[in-house]
């Protein structure tokens, strides 16, 4: 079972991840941070040396890798993951797609200070946020099962909403582990 995090930069993605991570006992994944191990650098240096398409290119080889684990997984996704047709498949198909919605004043907040991200920097990032969110919101809802208005709530709060959401699905057996299916 793979549980997996969606939404723009700064929506609590990897931190939620870790914490839905060590409350169900399972295995966390930050695309991002596999994606850096693989290229032995920093996104934004192999963004500023090869371009977007190229990152782009390798992100889906990462998360197609990523969706084939051998363990319970939560997955925190990067934020342009779901600008392909092919990862939104992907993770819709082979995982539960919680999307973190964040209203774009609470991420200018969030990010005011962040200088790791590509593609707020050197522009406005206001209204570079009002852009992804213009483009994105609605391709981070085809790929999710679940929004999760993420405006206000704590980390530990998202998490346990998610996990809540999760067993009342049927998803998680009451103690975070997936239900066994017998045959």
């Amino acid at each position: 079972m793979i549980v997996s995090l969606v939404g723009l930069p700064g929506s609590g993605k990897s931190s939620v991840a870790r914490q839905l991570g060590r409350s169900l006992g399972w295995a966390v994944v930050d695309t991002d941070h596999a994606i850096e191990s693989r290229i032995g650098m920093p996104i934004r240096d192999f963004f500023s040396l090869h371009g977007e398409p190229a990152f782009r290119d390798l992100e889906t080889e990462v998360l197609a890798h990523c969706l084939q684990p051998t363990e319970p997984t939560v997955l925190a996704t990067g934020g342009g993951i779901v600008l392909r047709d092919v990862n939104r498949d992907a993770l819709r198909a082979r995982s539960k797609v919680f999307y973190l919605r964040t209203s774009v004043e609470e991420l200018v907040r969030r990010l005011r200070h962040d200088t790791s991200r590509p593609l707020l920097q050197g522009v406005d990032p206001r209204q570079k946020l009002h852009e992804l969110y213009a483009q994105r919101d609605p391709l981070y809802r085809k790929a999710a099962h679940y929004v999760v208005e993420a405006h206000r709530p704590s980390v530990m709060g998202m998490a346990h909403w998610i996990q809540m959401q999760l067993e009342l699905g049927g998803h998680l057996n009451g103690q975070g582990a997936a239900p066994t299916l017998s045959a």
